[in-house]
Parts: structure tokens; sequence; C-alpha cells
């Protein structure tokens, strides 16, 4: 079974292809209507179940529209239609998808909830998000970045802020793509050390510098997230952007990277927080054709859990 879990589980020769295949699927629609299906509609008569344990935008959206675009047809389910893990087990609800649909895309809480849906389907399950990781991100970063500078191969990348899911993913694509990774944030929020030595046994350095300043320097792409989460208590938000203050990427902070640097943040921000606004809608960034890559990212990934 062909499942797509975490970029670190996947053989880097097949992530390469799914970076390729976006790009090629993105240049193949030539600026089509959105709603247009693709003149290779390879998911044609094919169900994408996809699970919504917690709320999305992008994520809902990019992976509807890439499955229609394939000329396939989703089913949109919250965890309040389903009660995953409460009425019934995580595994029988897995056997019982695997008769009705061709593949599982499940945004979640706990990682345990996608290892367990993937241990017992019978069709493909996609990570789309946990609390520990969100694999899909990254590959549009990944994407992105490669449609604006080439290979990210040996470049440098700054993460700032908070060692949160999307962090432990793209220190997961440091060891697989081959680049380098500095962290810098408050010792509070520092990514999983378990993250980190596997991506440095892959001969990829991988450093933590609490100064920003100093970890900015030479940076080929400077990326942030949002400081907080809509479940965190109001105690929890201010505590947070106490420690997290000194981490905001600004126009100062900017300009010690390279001066062809990029910025990317995966949405949704709070302007003005993590990144200012003058940041955003600035010249570094790429925010817009990184929200618009998971579309074509997921695309692939897809394509790719399905042999096609």
């Amino acid at each position: 079974m062909t499942h797509f879990l975490d970029i670190h589980k996947t053989d880097p020769a097949a992530l390469r292809s799914i970076i390729d295949n976006a790009a090629a699927m993105k240049r193949a629609r030539n600026g089509r209507p959105r709603g247009m299906a693709d003149d290779d509609t390879p998911l044609a008569g094919h169900m994408v179940a996809l699970i919504f344990e917690k709320p999305s935008t992008r994520t809902r959206i990019s992976f509807d529209v890439g499955v229609r675009q394939m000329g396939g047809e989703t089913m949109v389910l919250s965890g309040k239609d389903m009660q995953l893990g409460h009425g019934e087990t995580i595994a029988d609800t897995a056997r019982v998808l695997s008769r009705y649909v061709d593949l599982i895309m499940i945004r979640t809480f706990e990682e345990q909830t996608l290892l367990e849906m993937a241990e017992y389907s019978d069709v493909p399950v996609i990570n789309g998000l946990t609390d520990r990781s969100h694999p899909c991100q990254i590959m549009a970063d990944v994407l992105t970045y490669e449609e604006h500078r080439g290979p990210i191969a040996g470049k440098k990348v700054v993460w700032s802020g908070d060692g949160n899911n999307v962090c432990a993913s793209f220190i997961h694509a440091a060891g697989q793509f081959g680049f380098d990774l500095t962290f810098t944030g408050p010792q509070t929020l520092d990514p999983e050390q378990v993250f980190v030595d596997a991506a440095r046994a892959r001969g990829v350095k991988v450093e933590i510098e609490r100064d920003p300043a100093r970890a900015v320097e030479g940076a080929d792409l400077v990326v942030t997230d949002t400081w907080v989460s809509m479940h965190d208590p109001q105690s929890a938000r201010e505590r947070r952007h106490n420690q997290l203050r000194p981490y905001q990427v600004n126009a100062a902070l900017m300009a010690r990277a390279k001066p062809d640097a990029l910025f990317m943040h995966c949405l949704p921000a709070h302007r003005d927080d993590e990144a200012t606004s003058e940041v955003m809608d600035g010249p570094h960034s790429v925010i817009w054709d990184e929200a618009e890559n998971r579309l074509h990212a997921q695309k692939a990934i897809l394509r790719w859990c399905l042999g096609m």
C-alpha cells in the first residue's frame, strides 16, 4: 500500500518524482480556469474521502479542487460526522471506508490516529496534517522554492519561531532533499530532537541558533508560521507571544538574509505578529504562490499514491 504519511518515511526518489510531476501538471494547466478539468483525468471513476477532525481552508479546498480537476469525486467528512475513535474504533472505520472509497486523506490531531488509519486501510492514506507533522505543506514549499530559484539542494533554510509540526516536516525535508536548516526560536519551543538527529544522520546541517539575526545570515529562504493555534487558551496565547516576539520576521531581519532570499508562511497568518505585513506583501514574499502550490503538489501526491 502506497501511503503518504511523512516526508522522512517516503523515498527521496519518490519525493523528487512528486515535485517534478507537480511542476509539470501546473505548467500543463497554462492558466486555465480552476474549475476546468485537466486534459489528463486519471482519477475519473475514483472517490476520495477527505476527513477533517481539524478545521481547514487551504487543505480542504486544494484537495477538493485537485481531485475534481483530475476527474475524481470527493466525500468531505468532519470529525463530528465520523466520531473517530469514539463510537467506532479507528481501525474499524478504516476497514469500512476502504470498502467505499479509493483513497483517504485525513487531517487530524493525534499522529496515532493517522498511523492506525493507514495500518487498517486497504486503500492509500495521505497525511493532511497531524499535531506532529504537515508533509503536504512542505512539498508545496519545495515546489515553490524551486519554481523561483532552482534546486533546493545545498541551500540554507531558516525557520523562525515555534518548532511546530510544519517545522518538523521542514526538518524531514532537509534530510530528504539535501538542504541545510537553521532553527531560531526559544528553547521551550525547540523542534523534536529525534527529527533533528535523523536529518543530521543524512548528512545535512541542522543547527539551532537563538539569535535570529545571526541565524538568517546567508539564508536562501526564511520561513515562519503562526505563533498560536485556534485551540490555545488565552493565557497560552499571551505566553507564546512573549516568548516569540523576538523572532518576528520583519524587514530588518530579512535584510540580513541573502538579497534574493525568499520568504514563506503556510498561512493563515496573524499579520504583524509572526511576520510584518511589509514582509508578507514585499518583494521577498512568495506566500501566494506557496498557497496555490498546495493544489499542484497534492495532485501529484494523489497520483503517486494510486500509482498513476
